[in-house]
């Protein structure tokens, strides 16, 4: 029998300060109407001065360890999705292995944006898979709000920090990840993206983006890839139990799930209280959903996302 990454436990990490649409009102030309209209979103939370990306990876991934009873030193993989890394390099996740203490592990980042924790996500099955490690920890963390630009009313509202981790085990049986597929598009480029970096301007930048057509891009490619993963394991629409898309847009939730025929009241939806946090979105909501009892072990759950790149993918796994 084939061994399968199987999620041992979650763990997510949001920043103290959560700001309400009124509160952001207060400094940017928007109301909360305007925000809820065409997003869905609440409220979000802004990481303060002490807190960075590998703070709050560190936080989620210590309680991913908790929720599934193992040491860290039992880690010998990290596999960090994140646009807002602590530093140019080195890679955060080895501030994340020092801060859990762990003396020796692979460690490295992905840098794939909203899609991010996919693209994760495959590489440490496919090194599970591969005999290179025995156990991982798979973390999307973001500190979104350090690339904002808050004169910027179509974007700066739409994001949030955060992070969200899980740990995997390779292991036979039923249970784990069935299938995976991801996908990019560079000449979208100027699409979504951030107008800085260590190679062009010296600088960190800010966000960019043509909100409508990364819409349009988002229900279709989002759509195709579910099929893609579904079909890949072997599922059909009717099999699945949960979907937990990234949490970018409510509309864009609605109009994907519409597209596939999926039950809407099988959607996760958390971007009405985190806003959209990248790379956080899909693990954040993942933890959320199994900590509040929506999503059982046994449970047939997909995975998508997209996000700049344009990169989207998606994941199909027994829970």
């Amino acid at each position: 029998m084939t061994s399968k990454s199987v999620i041992l436990g979650s763990g997510s990490a949001l920043p103290k300060n959560c700001v309400s649409n009124d509160e952001l009102a207060k400094r940017v030309d928007t109301s909360d109407e305007w925000i809820v209209e065409r997003t869905g979103i609440r409220q979000r939370y802004i990481a303060d001065e002490t807190e960075t990306t590998s703070s709050l990876a560190t936080d989620a991934a210590k309680k991913a360890l908790e929720t599934a009873g193992i040491a860290a030193s039992d880690i010998d993989l990290i596999v960090l999705a994140t646009a807002t890394p602590d530093q140019t390099f080195p890679a955060t996740a080895t501030r994340v292995q020092a801060n859990l203490g762990i003396e020796d592990c692979i460690a490295f980042d992905v840098a794939a944006v909203c899609t991010g924790f996919l693209y994760a996500l495959t590489v440490a099955d496919s090194m599970l898979r591969g005999g290179n490690a025995k156990r991982a920890l798979v973390i999307g963390a973001e500190t979104f709000s350090r690339i904002l630009d808050w004169d910027d009313r179509a974007t700066c509202v739409l994001f949030g920090d955060g992070a969200g981790a899980l740990v995997l085990e390779a292991q036979d049986g039923d249970s784990g990840i069935l299938a995976t597929r991801l996908h990019a598009a560079g000449q979208h480029n100027e699409l979504l993206y951030v107008d800085g970096g260590p190679s062009t301007t010296q600088t960190v930048g800010h966000v960019r983006m043509r909100g409508r057509e990364v819409f349009r891009h988002a229900v279709v490619n989002l759509a195709e890839v579910l099929n893609e993963t579904m079909e890949a394991a072997g599922l059909t629409a009717e099999d699945i139990d949960w979907v937990v898309p990234h949490q970018a847009n409510a509309r864009i939730l609605d109009a994907t799930a519409k597209k596939l025929s999926l039950d809407p009241a099988k959607v996760i939806v958390t971007v009405d209280q985190h806003a959209n946090t990248s790379a956080a979105s899909v693990p954040l909501a993942f933890d959320v959903a199994v900590r509040d009892g929506r999503i059982k072990k046994g449970d047939m759950v997909v995975m998508e996302a997209m996000g700049g790149g344009l990169t989207w993918g998606a994941a199909a796994l027994r829970y």
